[in-house]
């Protein structure tokens, strides 16, 4: 490689920020429904207001999660693709990150689809 690759300035935070997003949207998808269906709406009363805020919370979520793929997969493509990637060489473990990136970024992307699906399909707060 031409230029040399500078890990030491790269975080450790980018690969573990999948599962923080996936992580904080949990915790406020279900805070925001049970603090609504608590404090303000009576027993068996509609979602409404607690379920556009968790579509929302969860576009959000998949917008952040998609930027973090797409970054990841960039550090996978970096360099000469066509050589070997299981040499302990500083571009293998740049791919690697971006590769270990993309990864969490897909599994907690299936995660919050899969967590906002009640939201979509519950209508009330019993």
């Amino acid at each position: 490689m031409h230029e040399q690759l500078r890990e030491e300035h790269e975080s450790l935070w980018w690969l573990a920020a999948a599962p923080i997003i996936w992580a904080a949207h949990l915790l406020l998808s279900y805070c925001t429904a049970a603090i609504f269906c608590q404090k303000l709406v009576e027993r068996g009363g509609p979602l409404g207001a607690a379920r556009l805020a968790i579509v929302v919370y969860s576009v959000v979520a998949l917008g952040a999660l998609l930027a973090l793929g797409v970054r990841g997969y960039r550090r996978h493509r970096y360099g000469d693709t066509t050589g070997t990637r299981h040499l302990d060489t500083p571009e293998d473990r740049h791919r690697f990150l971006g590769f270990a990136t993309v990864l969490l970024a897909g599994v907690a992307g299936v995660a919050v689809i899969y967590q906002a699906l009640p939201a979509l399909f519950i209508g009330s707060c019993r």
